[in-house]
């Protein structure tokens, strides 16, 4: 039983149970038929509850149960032949329902299936509806058929492990690029100017709302609208630019998200393909919060140069005064003291004020992060 289920795994593995015909091992079935002048050759495959034919020249029916099966008594030999020259004359096959009835079987040669592991999974067989015999240099030719056979099928083995890995790869690829933040893209600009999108990830989604993601494969200039009117000269420049050079593409930009304007950022990096067109590969993202705040530094380097200018100079100039004069009375001094506390006041004030607007400002800035 246990080495059944390690057949049985390993059928599976094969990934070959109901699939459509394919040229290769129906040519080998049909070249077993001609070679041994025989009505009806198959390639067969067993699984717990039936014989399935693979390959098929001469059977109307595409399956069998496995109880009435010729091939399952090849399951365990798989270094030999199994030939039944008389099926009626077979204690094992002579009530079947094939040999009573269609296709009323009485000559029957099938050469084993085997995997590298030793398992067997079917045949390669002949069938005639008469007696006759096969020498052993004709068992040896159904031998050399049956591992043609499943050399093929190693291959396409092989072949469907690899195609399973890519998929599984590619979707774990879609699910990482669907969770960074921004739109990862695949860009490709023609000859003619054409420009099209040939992988773009959901994120592009949250960065254009009002744009769906299979809009965009339609035509990648679909956002050209909502660019900001300073920005598109500038836009289709770096571009063309990138293009024509292949030089790294950077550039920051302004789009319309519902009813106001956001910065972006598009990079990608470029690659020529034989054909004269160029491929991006590269990613948008949000940098409205940069640059908020580098808008919101420059503010405050302003605010510093300018509105607290008058106090400082103010102290300034009280203290070189208090250092330069020599002697100075006692009126005089107190003066000086109430025009520092003033200019104190003042910039204790401004300072006040500038805080608490970078500080709303600040905490606008986090919000909008956080949702």
């Amino acid at each position: 039983m246990h080495m059944e289920n390690e057949r049985l795994e390993e059928l599976m593995a094969y990934q070959i149970l109901d699939t459509t015909p394919e040229k290769e091992l129906d040519e080998l079935a049909e070249i077993a038929s001609l070679i041994f002048d025989v009505p009806i050759s198959l390639i067969t495959l067993l699984d717990e509850n039936r014989q399935w034919f693979k390959a098929n020249k001469g059977l109307r029916a595409s399956e069998t149960k496995i109880e009435d099966s010729f091939c399952q008594h090849a399951l365990h030999t798989p270094q030999e032949v199994l030939v039944v020259n008389d099926a009626n004359l077979d204690l094992r096959f002579k009530n079947s329902a094939l040999v009573t009835g269609e296709p009323n079987i009485r000559f029957y040669a099938g050469a084993p299936l085997e995997t590298p592991n030793g398992n067997v999974l079917g045949t390669l067989c002949i069938i005639d509806t008469k007696p006759r015999e096969i020498s052993v240099k004709q068992q040896k030719a159904l031998q050399i058929l049956a591992k043609k056979a499943m050399d093929y099928m190693n291959a396409r083995k092989v072949l469907v492990e690899q195609k399973d890995q890519l998929e599984t790869s590619a979707a774990q690829l879609k699910k990482l690029t669907d969770n960074v933040p921004g739109g990862i893209f695949q860009l490709r600009r023609y000859l003619d100017g054409e420009v099209k999108f040939e992988f773009l990830s959901k994120g592009m989604k949250e960065l254009h709302p009002d744009i769906e993601r299979a809009e965009w494969f339609k035509s990648a200039k679909i956002g050209l609208p909502f660019i900001h009117p300073d920005d598109v000269e500038n836009f289709e420049g770096q571009l063309l630019n990138s293009f024509n050079r292949l030089s790294f593409l950077y550039m920051e930009y302004r789009a319309l998200v519902g009813q106001e304007y956001k910065w972006y950022s598009m990079s990608g990096k470029p690659e020529k393909m034989t054909d004269g067109s160029v491929v991006w590969y590269g990613i948008f993202q949000n940098i409205n919060d940069r640059v908020e705040y580098e808008s919101t530094m420059e503010q405050i380097a302003f605010d510093i140069s300018h509105v607290l200018r008058r106090p400082v100079t103010s102290l300034l100039g009280l203290t070189e005064l208090i250092d330069t004069v020599h002697s100075i009375t006692k009126e005089e001094f107190k003066e000086c003291i109430e025009y520092i506390k003033a200019a104190s006041q003042e910039l204790d004030t401004y300072t006040r004020d500038l805080n608490d607007v970078y500080q709303k400002k600040k905490e606008l800035i986090t919000a909008r992060r956080l949702f």
